[in-house]
């Protein structure tokens, strides 16, 4: 491609006349003329001083380039033809400035195009806030998933639900909430999460919004199934002998051993199924957690003292070791006793090196997670699945509620239980409390 060659204008001339001067005036002080000094001292003034008229032109022209941009105006352009102006080189260069220029805003739109592309065909709801609650930018699924036909600020949801807005406002980085609404169409459960970006000299703060009713609702459904067969089979494998021996019993009633003994069998049987009734109201029957503030180690402590562990080496690591807890101890107390004694189980099962560990540690959002680790065999991916189903278990004499009330437990203080490690020679549970 050729470039476009510039005629001679003003600016060169100007430098070509104040060198030539320049030059003369170093002669007559060389040959002693000196006469002639002022006059060409007074001709360098005056083309110093023209000049400084172009550069004066040059920065005015180059400020008006500045607003024109910062107006996001790329209307204008500077004569450059020799004929039309005394400034054509000064104008060209300034003409080829706001070409750059706009050739950079032509690909910066381009790229705001892909992205709100990308954002508006993602599946989830996507907003982004300033700290003031004000809305930057949205796209559609998040005004699908709200409810509303344009979103401005946070304080326009409240109409829909208090709990979204002030949550949208105090949600921080890294967080993940969830907030359960009402829209036009229907009730909804949404989980919100929070990260953090910089644009435009603002910090921003990007909410993701997901719709998990489906999800919740397929949980609950897994759960029903589970539990409704635990309960089918709990319940038929103690009614079976009890209509087979009660119809015995009409049959040969004369016979007074064979009574006795059915008797016998439906009372030890009905004693049974009570006590299935009893762990199943333990489940759904914990009462609200009465939180007081003390300190885990010395929980530890009282735990350890209530279980046996002969034979099996315990390491209790607390980090910082003054960490102080706020919850319903007693209902603590009855979590870390359940999984101590699963521990133990396990070890006892195991061949070799017997060993339970006992830590803790305040992650970054403060949150107080507690590890118990013991040696053994991990649980098959089966069993995994189900330890914290209610009246599930592989133990002959097990109730099953242990891991499923301590769970619950958890839940009302806010907090979790999971099953972190199960691999290798270890399995993990961790606990997790705000």
């Amino acid at each position: 491609m050729m470039k476009r060659r510039l005629p001679m204008n003003r600016l060169y001339v100007l430098v070509a006349l104040l060198a030539a001067t320049g030059i003369l005036a170093g002669w007559l002080l060389a040959e002693g003329y000196h006469g002639f000094l002022p006059l060409v001292v007074i001709a360098m003034l005056l083309l110093a001083w023209k000049l400084v008229g172009v550069y004066r032109k040059f920065v005015r022209n180059l400020d008006f380039i500045f607003n024109a941009v910062r107006n996001n105006d790329y209307s204008f352009r500077f004569a450059s033809r020799p004929g039309n102006t005394s400034y054509s080189m000064v104008n060209y260069s300034l003409n080829r400035v706001k070409e750059v220029l706009d050739d950079a805003k032509i690909k910066n739109n381009g790229k705001e195009k892909y992205y709100e592309t990308i954002i508006e065909c993602a599946n989830i709801g996507i907003l982004l806030l300033m700290d003031n609650g004000l809305v930057v930018k949205s796209n559609g699924r998040a005004l699908e998933l709200l409810g509303v036909p344009v979103l401005s600020h946070v304080d326009r949801l409240r109409p829909l639900s208090q709990e979204l807005a002030d949550t949208m406002l105090a949600i921080a980085p890294s967080q993940q909430r969830n907030v359960h609404c009402s829209t036009e169409c229907g009730d909804v459960s949404l989980l919100l999460s929070c990260s953090v970006m910089e644009h435009a000299g603002l910090t921003l703060r990007v909410v993701t919004i997901e719709n998990i009713n489906r999800e919740l609702d397929t949980q609950e459904g897994l759960a029903w199934e589970k539990l409704t067969r635990i309960l089918t089979h709990e319940i038929m494998n103690s009614l079976a002998p009890v209509t087979s021996i009660s119809n015995t019993l009409l049959h040969n009633h004369d016979d007074t051993e064979k009574v006795q003994q059915g008797l016998e069998t439906i009372h030890s049987t009905s004693d049974r199924l009570m006590a299935f009734v009893d762990s199943f109201r333990s489940v759904t029957r914990i009462p609200p957690p009465q939180k007081s503030p003390f300190y885990l180690a010395e929980l530890i402590k009282e735990t350890l003292l209530l279980i046996e562990h002969p034979g099996v080496e315990v390491d209790v690591v607390i980090t910082p070791q003054d960490t102080m807890l706020y919850a319903d101890r007693g209902q603590l107390s009855l979590v870390i006793v359940n999984l101590l004694k699963n521990a133990l189980e396990a070890c006892y099962k195991y061949d070799g090196m017997r060993y339970i560990v006992i830590s803790s540690s305040i992650a970054a959002d403060e949150k107080i997670h507690i590890e118990i680790s013991n040696s053994g065999e991990n649980i098959p991916a089966d069993v995994a699945g189900n330890i914290f189903t209610p009246f599930f278990t592989t133990k002959q004499d097990g109730s099953g509620i242990g891991l499923a009330v301590s769970r619950q437990i958890m839940r009302l203080h806010g907090g979790s239980l999971r099953l972190s490690h199960n691999s290798g020679n270890k399995v993990t549970f961790e606990i997790v409390l705000e």
